[in-house]
């Protein structure tokens, strides 16, 4: 395995998004060259997006590139100009239930941009092409933990369609364009600086405001949460260490990174309470569509192949959360 190299140029598409700040903050801490590619769009608070990216922007050898990853020119245009040795594709329309009133947002931004990254990747040749996919894809999967092994066939929300779509547009290129790929199943990542639309966030936005949170499937579901810092270290360990062919003419690899230890939704919001030390008002309500019951990470292959796995508690990581939350909000 090699260890990260500080000497290459690192593109981050969804550069000022949650896991591409995360990434590129320490890439930047290792002394790397990193460009970072982000629309800037307002699905969630840009404020939060921009306060990111005046964190990063202090890196002398960081370079931030608005652009849009529908553009084909603007995607082409950062190819060309700073011809990136690794390209980690963090850029995506996210959220599941978005998906369903939104559906063309998901379309342009997940399909046609992932396209436009491929296509860079094609006529500017990298050495290695690292992406984001989802536990989502695994759909309603009874068997676990997901193992990437499992048939992904069934999606029940178009964003796990989209990134299922990715995969397989990701082995097709590898494929007849010769690019070292590999695809990274996240599950449930959360954290410092995060997406105001997952739930952990929101449960805090209510919980202080003293609003009632609301609990789907009447709290009985399980969830994969994966501690950002935990995220990070995975990508990292892999940008380096392009797969090998894989017996049918692509360099192609797909991971989970994931915790490997599901929790019950009740117990997460028992523990951010804790955190909180405010006890939340609940509202319970059923099932949503798009929702799946449980997601459970087998990381069997990310340990063989890397001697890692996510490890860090929600305890440990909720308290990391809140201790921001407050300092970044004053509360």
């Amino acid at each position: 395995m090699k260890v990260l190299d500080s000497a290459k140029t690192y593109l981050v598409t969804g550069g000022a998004g949650f896991i591409g700040f995360h990434l590129s903050k320490n890439l930047l801490e290792k002394g790397a060259v990193v460009i970072g590619f982000d629309n800037l769009n307002d699905y969630y608070d840009v404020k939060l997006k921009e306060d990111r990216l005046a964190i990063l922007e202090q890196y002398e050898k960081y370079t931030f590139v608005k652009g849009d990853l529908a553009d084909n020119a603007d995607v082409f245009r950062v190819f060309q100009e700073y011809r990136p040795q690794i390209v980690v594709n963090l850029g995506a329309q996210a959220g599941v239930r978005y998906s369903i009133d939104n559906p063309r947002a998901y379309m342009e931004s997940n399909m046609m941009g992932f396209f436009h990254i491929l296509e860079g990747c094609r006529y500017f040749p990298v050495e290695h092409l690292v992406y984001a996919s989802s536990s989502s894809v695994y759909g309603g999967n009874e068997k676990v933990p997901f193992s990437t092994e499992d048939k992904v066939d069934e999606p029940v929300s178009l964003y796990a369609a989209t990134k299922k779509s990715n995969e397989l547009m990701a082995h097709a290129y590898s494929k007849l364009y010769h690019i070292p790929v590999t695809g990274l199943r996240f599950f449930t990542v959360y954290g410092p600086y995060g997406r105001p639309d997952m739930a952990y966030f929101k449960f805090t936005n209510k919980i202080l405001a003293g609003e009632p949170i609301q609990i789907y499937n009447n709290g009985d579901m399980y969830r994969d949460f994966t501690y950002i810092d935990d995220i990070v270290e995975g990508v990292e360990n892999i940008l380096c260490n392009p797969p090998a062919e894989n017996g049918k003419g692509a360099r192609y690899k797909i991971y989970n990174i994931g915790n490997n230890k599901p929790v019950k939704l009740m117990d997460y919001i028992e523990t951010l309470e804790k955190c909180l030390g405010k006890t939340a008002k609940k509202e319970y309500l059923p099932m949503q569509p798009g929702d799946v019951y449980q997601t459970y990470a087998d990381v069997s292959e990310l340990m063989r192949d890397y001697g890692f796995k996510p490890d860090t508690s929600i305890e440990e990581g909720l308290t990391r959360f809140v201790d921001w939350y407050r300092t970044y909000y004053g509360r």
